[in-house]
């Protein structure tokens, strides 16, 4: 996932030094890809009955590279590079890490019983990867860079593509309190369940914390069995 992530953001930088298209389709490809490690994640870690903490850290850190990070530099690779469009990228990223950290921060109080979450507060990070789609479709429209769709707007805060606002909506969309179901596949059902169990520790047993004794065994009956002197 984090690998497919740093690879996309490396290839837009490469496209946009060589200008060579294969290297932004490259871009483009990677990040289905990591969508992909992203669910199989979740789907491993639950076959094997197995979560850790280090787990889902990891799994947020990478999520911040390829939801976040990734899509705004392709974002900017294809044309979103005014002022005002360069500010609603960094917001966009800066939603995707405030959405991870409030996950991990509030994940024990929405979990169940179980340690599962039913809900998420705000939309998932991965579904940046709409925006990547839509730019991939655009990409082979020749609808990017000087010819972007819906034009370009100059204002007196500096160049904006009317684009960009989509952008601004899913960042926008992460950090509501809009509630979306769970899904089974996440990676962050894991993270919960790990974070969970580390929340609540098992408990040392001190001087004022004493091990619990065990009640005496009972005894056993007495056999009604009388056994023959003669024997």
């Amino acid at each position: 996932n984090g690998f497919c992530g740093a690879g996309a953001i490396l290839a837009v930088m490469q496209y946009l030094i060589s200008r060579q298209h294969d290297w932004l389709t490259f871009a483009f490809a990677l990040l289905p890809v990591a969508l992909f490690f992203d669910f199989a994640d979740g789907r491993v870690a639950r076959w094997r009955h197995k979560s850790s903490s280090l787990g889902a850290d990891l799994d947020s850190l990478a999520d911040v590279i390829s939801f976040g990070v990734a899509p705004a530099a392709l974002g900017f690779g294809v044309g979103l590079r005014g002022g005002v469009d360069t500010a609603i990228l960094l917001y966009f990223v800066a939603c995707g890490i405030s959405r991870l950290a409030r996950f991990n921060a509030t994940a024990a109080d929405l979990a169940d019983d179980s340690g599962k979450v039913k809900y998420f507060e705000g939309t998932p990070i991965p579904t940046s990867v709409l925006l990547v789609i839509v730019l991939w479709v655009l990409d082979g429209q020749d609808r990017l860079n000087d010819n972007f769709l819906w034009g370009v707007w100059r204002t007196p805060l500096g160049v904006l593509h009317p684009f960009a606002l989509l952008y601004f909506l899913s960042g926008s969309a992460m950090i509501s309190t809009l509630r979306t179901a769970a899904l089974e596949a996440r990676g962050e059902g894991r993270s919960a369940c790990a974070r969970c169990c580390r929340s609540d520790p098992a408990p040392r047993h001190s001087a004022q914390n004493p091990r619990p004794r065990r009640s005496p065994a009972a005894p056993r009956a007495a056999s009604s069995t009388v056994r023959d002197p003669r024997r």
